[in-house]
């Protein structure tokens, strides 16, 4: 499996320009709409939770939110169990060049998926979950030494892996 690694690259890079292809239709960037979807997918977040999610710094998602909120894309509402925090809540999509890109990806890749058993699928789909697994892993843990402490800065940050207690008391 020594190609492996060069795939990976290779699959990234795609994926990556694809997004940003799409984004460029709708005057956003491959970070702010990679963003804008996890909001929309799995929020809503404060601002403290999706920095950590996006491995993103405080200011960073403060300038993001801004834009996105700008563009109308998200909308800041005051979080009832703190009035001291916002809440970052997508605003449902009404782009029908971001939904038609979307949409053609899905078909395609569903038509290509189709070519194979369903146990290679089965594979295909686990190893996938994996991946993402692992992505989102990594990206925390680089937000976590971006940051500092590697500890969530609010009690209702998202899940995330354990980081142990560092030794600095």
């Amino acid at each position: 499996m020594s190609s492996t690694p060069s795939l990976g690259r290779e699959l990234s890079s795609a994926v990556v320009l694809f997004h940003q292809a799409v984004a460029a239709r709708v005057r956003l960037s491959a970070g702010d709409l990679k963003t804008l979807e996890l909001i929309d997918q799995e929020g809503p977040f404060s601002a403290t939770q999706l920095a950590r999610r996006t491995g993103l710094t405080p200011a960073a998602i403060t300038s993001l939110v801004g834009r996105l909120a700008a563009g109308g894309h998200v909308q800041r509402e005051t979080d009832p169990a703190d009035r001291r925090r916002a809440i970052i809540r997508a605003v449902p999509s009404t782009n029908p060049e971001l939904d038609d890109a979307f949409a053609r990806l899905g078909g395609a890749l569903g038509g290509l998926i189709a070519e194979y058993t369903p146990e290679q699928q089965a594979a295909i789909t686990d190893y996938l979950r994996r991946m993402i697994t692992v992505l989102r892993e990594q990206t925390v843990l680089l937000g976590d030494a971006h940051h500092g402490d590697g500890q969530p800065d609010d009690a209702h940050a998202a899940p995330g892996p354990a980081t142990p207690p560092r030794g600095d008391g």
